[in-house]
């Protein structure tokens, strides 16, 4: 009638924990280069490493300097991009566009539209 999930292994569970730790800590190391300025998140989009393959984009973006939900959300929607999109899930056309508008600064403060991509 109802069925009902295997359980686990505890050795399977455990390899899942570390995992999953050494994953979280790697993605708090890039987080903390990035907002110290010895990385930029063009370079995370564009390389694409492993421990930010699973990541949103929205939570990469945030960890810039002055970056916060809002400008965010802006930013993404601008591109048409969802900020829940996983960073290794980005087109490669997506890629181009977060790329290049993220390396350009934002002529006298206002954010530029980022779509259409041939608009720039």
């Amino acid at each position: 009638m109802y069925a009902t999930a295997t359980v686990e292994s505890p050795a399977q569970h455990m390899r899942a924990l570390e995992e999953a730790n050494r994953v979280r800590l790697a993605r708090s190391d890039l987080k903390r280069r990035i907002g110290r300025g010895e990385m930029t998140v063009d370079e995370v989009i564009e390389r694409c490493p492993w421990e930010a393959r699973t990541m949103a984009i929205a939570e990469l973006l945030r960890s810039q300097h002055r970056w916060g939900g809002a400008r965010c959300r802006r930013f993404l929607n601008s591109a048409q991009i969802p900020e829940r999109k996983q960073i290794g899930a980005l087109t490669t056309r997506q890629r181009e566009i977060l790329v290049r508008c993220l390396s350009r600064p934002a002529e006298g403060g206002v954010t530029q539209p980022l779509w259409p991509a041939w608009a720039a």
